[in-house]
């Protein structure tokens, strides 16, 4: 009995070392896990949750996560009516529920590899071609308010004009030439375009 007593202590202590060694490489594997996770990745999984982006020189940003592409998050506000895009290398922090960042840290890998590729000059140029009127916020706290003529490769053209005008020549005051790394958000006359 003594034997058969101490063999089973025995293998019970062994049992807890294991369990032990494999709880440690879990925690390590999760720690290396979220030491991979970039904050595209995560914004990506909070389309559809309200949320605050605090933007590094402008104001922050609030409303629904309706996009996330390669290197930007877009932006419904609360009542609709206008939408932001955000470069991602703009984004100070972003706050949401506590429910939605503890699920945007685990993601699901469902997104479509299109929009994973779609650049901020992408979403860019396609402002351009749909001439839509934009307030353009930059590094600096200035802000300008037009439609993106062209979007190259790390700039875009803005005519600049009144909020809410066409961009017609006689309302053209003048144009703007703009780094991409400056800017803060681009924010859609109207939301719709």
């Amino acid at each position: 009995m003594r034997w058969q007593r101490f063999f089973e202590d025995l293998e019970h202590q062994l049992d807890s070392e294991w369990e032990a060694e494999r709880a440690a490489l879990d925690t390590e594997a999760e720690r290396l896990r979220l030491s991979r996770l970039t904050l595209r990745e995560r914004v990506a999984e909070l389309v559809g949750t309200e949320v605050a982006i605090d933007v590094v020189a402008a104001d922050a940003v609030r409303g629904r996560v309706t996009g996330a592409g390669a290197d930007w998050v877009g932006i419904e506000s609360a009542a609709g009516l206008r939408a932001a895009v955000v470069p991602l290398a703009a984004v100070a922090s972003v706050a949401a529920a506590e429910s939605d960042l503890l699920r945007s840290a685990r993601p699901s890998g469902r997104r479509p590899a299109l929009a994973e590729r779609m650049t901020l000059g992408f979403v860019l140029r396609d402002l351009a071609r749909r001439r839509v009127g934009v307030r353009i916020a930059v590094a600096g706290n200035a802000t300008w308010t037009g439609t993106i003529d062209r979007a190259g490769a790390d700039h875009l053209d803005l005519a600049l004009h009144g909020a809410g005008e066409h961009r017609r020549t006689s309302a053209v005051t003048g144009h703007r030439m703009i780094a991409y790394p400056a800017l803060q958000t681009v924010h859609l006359d109207g939301g719709n375009g």
